[in-house]
């Protein structure tokens, strides 16, 4: 039997520990080798100049590594397949002159187009929006200087450290190769077999086992560019930048349960809920946000500032906001600009640098390489999407998909013939150039020992969600280790998050009938053939600070009902003043109103009159809308009768969901629910529409779920 083909190690033991001298003296010759069978030494770690230096362009084995993976599938993208995009635009509130030359961050007249798109990790571009997932949060500025590509996450941090474990991430992730099973889903057994040896993930994972992982809408995700960027200023000085997106319209999530039966009852809702709130004319907005460091200051932490698996706490660095990001149009055409759009975090401006974290330099190799295979050649940035405001002028030449014509016969530099066009720009004319970092150092292959730590800001994570939070992690846990066919992978991971927390860990290990058990030592698997195994224990800091309240969603609600969906449930004989005043009042507010009866058509009011049905019981759900209102009269003896209706109420009432109601309309909130007492939290029955919209303000009340509907 091949070494690779070994059954997990039936103890949940280490492997490294354990396995280290069987892979070295193997007689079956299965040694990592590269496609050309070089024998790999670290299949961990890039070349870098130095521990904490920049990665080099010499790593073949990175270099092979890499393209071969971003050449995998064509032509949908291998990862972020799934995406919705938008047209808008950028506006700055005050000058950043002090830190970065950067145009479009120094004057505040300018409105900056921009394209966003946000997508899934996982799933194919046929998958559904609605999966436990990171999503992308990418947006392409096109400023007067050429285009900058901010291509972050709706989490802060990222699974690994280097960009050499993207491959076998991505490959852990996505559907297993031998039945391609499951889609869009990291709930199975090789996901959790990399997560469980790979310690350094466990930031990201809590991240996505929260109530991050299922968004309730794109326009209620916050996003992150992840990386420590660097601003640069005209005297050439630099300071540690994080960029924040911060959505005026809160930070919302969605209920587990209401989640899966979402994606079965729209597997488009986000596409469709973005779409639907620019078309009606209620735009989507982020402010943009920066944490700026001194670069005097970049070891005063008690993490690294490079690692992209740790962010700075808002506590220790307040978010400074700095302009904000209007989405107001939707693509003409989705393949020709959302499909076609190539971003890339190496497209940056004069004022922006990059840092030497290992993730961001190999991505500046990845992105362009997959680019390649993806829109068929190097011309991708002739595509219009693409395309940068100034003109450009260069001398590449040729290749598939041509779209420019350049003139004359010198394509070369220098040259006379053409008077030595295209120049080159100095520096004081807007020529782009590197921050001027020494680097004196050794060729390297390693992780600097201040990346080790892989625990505890996922312990400041955890300890600063409410109780409901934390309920929602030990429940995602449950649910994604509880797929894991291996019962050895379920312990691993159920040991990994003692380390984290005792609750969480227990509770997790009570769901799957296991008792968390210490990790031996050490405890990262980013250890090269010939480590020393003594060097690389990984080890928990101490941080400043126990709680951190900016990552908690409960922190970051809206303060309005701008586009949220409500669903006005009647039928005929509805009080013409309680559903007329319910629909004014909360259109003024700019709620997004939908009339959800029976069967389509209209509903005739008591005296009469007749409004348009949006949707009806059999081809809508309540996990579509954020709260339901129950106007009264003869309709709702009506609905007391219909299952759907019931079925509508009770559903929306299990997802923790706002109910308003008007006279006799609380009588079919008594049917739904058996068990309800009024007055409850989250249920106005007056007809009280301040209060409702209070209550909508405030998303869910969680305390149901404490006390829950069969099902």
């Amino acid at each position: 039997m091949k070494v690779n083909e070994q059954e997990p190690f039936a103890n949940g033991a280490n492997p490294k520990i354990e396995q280290l001298g069987k892979y070295k003296n193997s007689d079956h010759g299965e040694f990592m080798t590269t496609n050309h069978g070089v024998k790999v030494n670290d299949d961990q770690n890039s070349l870098l100049g130095g521990e904490r230096g920049p990665s080099l362009l010499e790593d073949f084995i990175f270099r092979e590594k890499m393209t071969h993976f971003d050449h995998e599938r064509i032509p949908e993208r291998i990862v972020h397949a799934r995406g919705s995009g938008a047209h808008g635009y950028f506006q700055l509130y005050k000058s950043m002159a002090k830190y970065t030359k950067a145009k479009f961050l120094n004057d505040t007249s300018i409105k900056t187009p921009v394209f966003v798109r946000f997508s899934t990790v996982q799933g194919s571009r046929g998958s559904t929006d609605i999966p436990r997932d990171v999503r992308g949060f990418a947006v392409k500025f096109y400023t007067q200087e050429g285009n900058y590509d901010l291509v972050g996450n709706n989490m802060p941090v990222f699974f690994i450290q280097d960009a050499m474990k993207f491959p076998d991430l991505v490959h852990a992730v996505k559907p297993e190769p031998h039945n391609e099973i499951p889609q869009a889903a990291s709930a199975h057994d090789t996901f959790w077999d990399f997560v469980s040896l790979m310690p350094e993930t466990m930031h990201n994972v809590i991240w996505k086992m929260s109530d991050r992982g299922i968004p309730r809408t794109l326009r209620s995700m916050e996003g992150f560019g992840i990386h420590t960027f660097r601003f640069i200023n005209e005297e050439g000085q630099s300071h540690f930048v994080k960029f924040h997106w911060k959505p005026l319209q809160g930070v919302l999530g969605l209920a587990w349960d209401e989640a899966q039966r979402l994606a079965g009852k729209d597997t488009d809702f986000h596409r469709r809920d973005l779409w639907e709130a620019i078309d009606k004319g209620m735009y989507p907005e982020w402010e943009l946000g920066v944490q700026i460091v001194p670069q005097e200051d970049e070891h005063k932490f008690p993490f690294d500032l490079l690692d992209p698996t740790k962010l700075i706490p808002e506590e220790m660095v307040p978010v400074e906001i700095i302009g904000k990001m209007t989405l107001n149009k939707n693509p003409d055409n989705f393949f020709a600009e959302t499909e076609q759009i190539a971003f890339h975090p190496g497209h940056i401006v004069p004022g922006i640098d990059f840092t030497n974290d290992p993730l961001l330099q190999g991505r500046l190799f990845s992105y362009t390489d997959t680019q390649l295979s993806r829109l068929g050649g190097p011309n991708f940035h002739e595509i219009p999407i693409n395309r940068s405001i100034p003109d450009v002028t260069n001398n590449q030449r040729d290749g598939i998909h041509r779209m420019q014509i350049p003139k004359g016969k010198v394509s070369y530099h220098p040259n006379s013939m053409a008077q030595g066009c295209p120049f080159q720009a100095m520096m004081k004319e807007g020529g782009f150039t590197s921050f001027e970092e020494r680097i004196d150092s050794r060729k390297i292959r390693s992780r600097s020992r201040s990346f080790f730590d892989h625990f505890s800001q996922p312990t400041l994570f955890y300890n600063s969600l409410t109780d409901h939070e934390k309920r929602h992690v030990q429940n995602a846990f449950s649910f994604e280790l509880g797929k894991v066919k291996l019962v050895p992978i379920r312990q691993r991971m159920v040991n990994m998050l003692l380390e984290v927390d005792i609750e969480l860990a227990n509770k997790v290990g009570d769901h799957l009938g296991l008792v968390p058990e210490r990790l031996p030592q050490p405890i990262t698997d980013s250890i090269p053939a010939d480590g020393k195994l003594e060097d690389y224990h990984s080890f928990k800091a101490e941080l400043p600070i126990s709680e951190a309240p900016s990552v908690s969603m409960a922190n970051k609600l809206p303060t309005n009902i701008k586009a949220r969906r409500i669903a006005i449930l009647t039928a005929d004989g509805v009080s013409d003043e309680a559903f007329t005043k319910v629909k004014k009042v909360l259109c003024e507010m700019d709620a997004l109103v939908q009339i959800i009866a029976p069967r389509h058509g209209f509903v005739t009011t008591e005296s009469g009159d007749q409004y348009q049905v949006d949707d009806s019981l059999l081809t809508t759900a309540s996990v579509v809308f954020d709260a339901v209102y129950i106007p009264g009269g003869e309709s709702v003896k009506t609905l007391m009768e219909h299952a759907g209706a019931i079925h509508f109420v009770a559903e929306a009432y299990k997802h923790c969901k706002p109910f308003g109601a008007d006279g006799n309309g609380a009588d079919l909130l008594k049917k739904a629910i058996p068990d309800l007492t009024l007055p409850a939290d989250g249920i106005v029955t007056e007809g009280d529409l301040d209060l409702f919209a209070g209550s909508i303000i405030l998303h869910r009340f969680w305390d149901r779920e404490m006390k829950p509907l069969p099902a």
